[in-house]
């Protein structure tokens, strides 16, 4: 054994000891290089594909030949560590069978999630620990959130409520939440609150629907009351809109009331919580009369009315979970939200779009999230050609594909202009008049008279003066003045509107 390591030196009867093989670092350093940067290609590839954009298949291809590439060659070269490069390799494999799975992955410019947890942090798959400070991170956020709220049966008690028959309400609302998280998460982080927290009132308020409206008229994402939206500068933009129903300008309002509540009521969540629900003028005499005792101290907690004390464990719970997920077995869908803008190069509507798009990518399609990102449009209204919509980078690459031509939307056309009334078999002898511009079968010998305009209107559902001004084409403020209301009045489900100022009644 000892002979291996020895050469006879020529000429002589000596031997001498080999010199033993010394991988070279510069040939394995190398090789490394050239790994990592066709493995990052690779990932960003992978994940533009997951976003929709088949463009980057070939970009995916070209970077698997170049990976190939570089582990034949380092297998050749002598000093080069193809272990340390099949390690490498082997990590990308289980990046590719987590993509392919739908799994939680990581890629090396994988978006930092905050305080969400869609995303597992693994600090073995990049070299530079940038996956390890985002692991710190959200465990440094978790702490602090555990710190400034009291864990106890309340809140377990609205962790049940979340996990059992409010599941899908929670697994929505995590979803909605996601395309709008471009905005609540800067604003949370402006004013020092917990994202996790606007994640919670948002779940508890909405359901992350942006055009949600109460009886009692709040509105909004975070459903603001008319007078309080004003002080925080939400209401009609001189437009008909009321941005209460915009998420950018609802999350800075939401984020500053719910600073301006701690700030006042010793950076107490549940008492500034209780104070979004159950009124900022109680919850200060409460917390005054209290000598600030907390929230679940039995004198303050028995002042507040019962929605309240459901309210703030309710919140505080969706807000654990979105911080604890797997404590309860909970995987939150994975949402392609990276923000974009798209170009429209015909007219359309959201509903026509929410059809073309398919719902690759998302199980209920992108209706939520097109007037989510856009609630100044109506589903139904008509789009102008050469608008800019906001939306994701996915739905921008699915629009390209499958919206501005095709099979695809040849067929969403059709179904947009489908009406019931062409499904209706008359027998008889007919001839075909136009009325209105629409042709219209009735008896030979007949005419056809246009049915009355109508006068009133009873709004449905999720209805404002903007909305309703659009459909029969008249004016806010023409339609105000009619009804004897103010521009940024709120409508009730059921209230009946003159509408013989609008012309397309």
């Amino acid at each position: 054994m000892l002979a291996a390591n020895f050469a006879l030196l020529p000429n002589t009867g000596i031997t001498a000891p080999r010199k033993a093989k010394v991988e070279s670092p510069s040939a394995t350093s190398t090789a490394a290089a050239e790994f990592d940067r066709a493995a990052a290609n690779y990932r960003q590839g992978i994940q533009d594909l997951a976003e929709g954009d088949e463009e980057a298949r070939t970009q995916v291809d070209a970077s698997l030949s170049q990976i190939r590439l570089v582990l034949e060659r380092c297998g050749q070269e002598r000093g080069c560590d193809l272990g340390a490069l099949m390690s490498r390799y082997t990590e990308l494999l289980r990046f590719s069978a987590a993509s392919a799975a739908g799994d939680e992955i990581v890629g090396e410019d994988e978006e930092n999630q905050g305080e969400g947890v869609s995303r597992a942090f693994n600090p073995s798959v990049t070299g530079d620990g940038s996956q390890r400070a985002a692991a710190d991170l959200l465990s440094e956020r978790r702490a602090k959130f555990t710190e400034m709220v009291q864990f106890n049966p309340a809140i377990q008690a609205g962790i049940r409520k979340w996990l059992t028959d409010m599941r899908p309400a929670l697994m929505n609302s995590y979803e909605n939440y996601q395309y709008i998280r471009q905005y609540v998460a800067p604003a949370a982080e402006q004013h020092g609150l917990p994202e996790a927290l606007m994640f919670g009132i948002m779940a508890k308020e909405s359901n992350g629907k942006v055009h949600v409206s109460s009886r009692a008229g709040a509105a909004g994402p975070f459903q603001f009351m008319p007078a309080t939206g004003r002080r925080f500068g939400l209401g009609n933009d001189g437009t008909g809109f009321d941005t209460r129903f915009d998420p950018r300008a609802s999350s800075q309002a939401a984020a500053e009331y719910l600073a301006e509540r701690m700030g006042e009521l010793n950076r107490s969540i549940e008492l500034a919580l209780a104070a979004y629900n159950g009124g900022e003028g109680r919850a200060l005499r409460v917390y005054k009369a209290s000598s600030g005792a907390n929230f679940w101290n039995e004198s303050v907690y028995d002042q507040f009315p019962a929605e309240t004390k459901d309210y703030v464990p309710m919140v505080i719970a969706a807000a654990w979970i979105y911080l604890h997920p797997r404590e309860y077995g909970v995987y939150f869908p994975r949402v392609s939200a990276r923000p974009t803008t798209f170009r429209i190069d015909r007219p359309t509507s959201l509903y026509e779009l929410t059809i073309c798009l398919g719902n690759r990518g998302s199980r209920d399609g992108y209706f939520r999230a097109l007037r989510n990102l856009n609630p100044r449009w109506e589903a139904d209204s008509t789009i102008p050609a050469g608008s800019v919509l906001n939306g994701t980078t996915r739905i921008a690459s699915l629009y390209r594909n499958y919206c501005r031509s095709g099979e695809r939307a040849q067929l969403t056309q059709q179904l947009m202009k489908s009406q019931v009334r062409n499904a209706i078999v008359r027998v008889g002898n007919f001839k075909t008049v136009e009325t209105g511009g629409v042709a219209v079968a009735t008896d030979a010998g007949t005419s056809v008279s246009t049915p009355p305009a109508p006068t009133t209107y009873r709004v449905q559902t999720g209805e404002t003066l903007n909305s309703v001004s659009r459909k029969f084409g008249c004016s806010v403020p023409q339609l105000a003045r009619a009804n004897a209301l103010s521009t940024t009045s709120p409508l009730r489900v059921g209230q009946t509107l003159d509408i013989t100022v609008c012309k397309d009644r």
